[in-house]
């Protein structure tokens, strides 16, 4: 009974600890639309992810004539996809160097074959909701190099790419947190800071007399166009679908063939359960 005890005091532990490191800036991941299966999401996720995506950052282990599987023609594929190869048997690779990339940016691009699995959590969000979060958490920030900023990551060095289809939008972030003072007292403190569309900030402190609650790091955006943002959201749910997919393309396939195993493995635990009856009826 102990034994169980701490088994199951050990797996709620893994997932409050997969919650709480959900992102690297704390914020708590939306979940996103579940299109996997969607064939019509995946191939404007896989334009999205070429048009925005592909100039930076590769797919080293994603062939163009992959994306047949969700639907796509060779020649489709060749027509409105195949800008950085020649070939659609070609590796999704990208011209910019390593070495440039970090130059101008900071940091090299990561590449983006697998990253929906990298960004998995144990018993917490999946990698797609960690992409559809971040993609939709950037803001104006004048103090950035880039000029933005990303509450899911703070201080990345990715900038928006995909402003131009979202659009404007402010930013809230408040913050309850303990604060030490000189003194050595230990005081709560609420600290609020809006930035406005261009990225220009402005921050308020007080501390919180008789607060006897938790510590909070919430975010709120607001739009200017909300239509737009519903769009957008629309469109980035289709991209973190695709790199979903692209991160592992048979798993389609595996759950299909999972599926008709079980069945059959069901079939057969019928059929041998009453085999056992049978064998076994005139033994006492």
């Amino acid at each position: 009974m102990i034994m169980i005890k701490k088994l199951l005091g050990a797996f709620a532990l893994a997932l409050t600890c997969s919650a709480a490191l959900a992102s690297e800036g704390g914020v708590k991941l939306d979940a996103a639309p579940y299109r996997i299966n969607n064939m019509a999401s995946l191939q404007n996720g896989a334009k999205l992810f070429v048009n925005y995506c592909l100039s930076c950052h590769s797919a080293n282990s994603m062939r163009y004539n992959r994306l047949t599987d969700i639907g796509l023609t060779e020649d489709e594929i060749k027509k409105n996809l195949l800008f950085t190869a020649d070939k659609v048997g070609s590796l999704m690779t990208i011209a910019m160097r390593k070495e440039d990339s970090k130059k101008w940016f900071g940091a090299t691009p990561p590449d983006l074959s697998v990253i929906a699995r990298a960004k998995s959590t144990n018993f917490g969000p999946s990698g797609v909701d960690y992409i559809y979060t971040f993609l939709r958490s950037f803001y104006r920030d004048t103090n950035k190099k880039t000029g933005w900023d990303n509450a899911v990551f703070p201080s990345v060095a990715m900038p928006n790419v995909l402003w131009q289809l979202q659009g404007p939008r402010t930013y809230n972030h408040v913050t309850i947190a303990e604060t030490e003072k000189p003194d050595g007292k230990t005081v709560w403190t609420r600290t609020s800071t809006d930035f406005d569309v261009n990225g220009f900030s402005q921050s308020k402190s007080e501390e919180l007399q008789n607060y006897h609650g938790h510590a909070v790091n919430h975010s709120t955006f607001k739009p200017v166009d909300a239509a737009q943002t519903a769009e957008y959201d629309n469109n980035v749910a289709d991209l973190s679908n695709f790199l979903g997919w692209m991160s592992e393309p048979a798993q389609l396939l595996r759950k299909k063939i999972g599926f008709w195993v079980l069945l059959f493995l069901g079939l057969f635990l019928v059929v041998a359960w009453r085999l056992n009856a049978a064998f076994w009826k005139d033994v006492k």
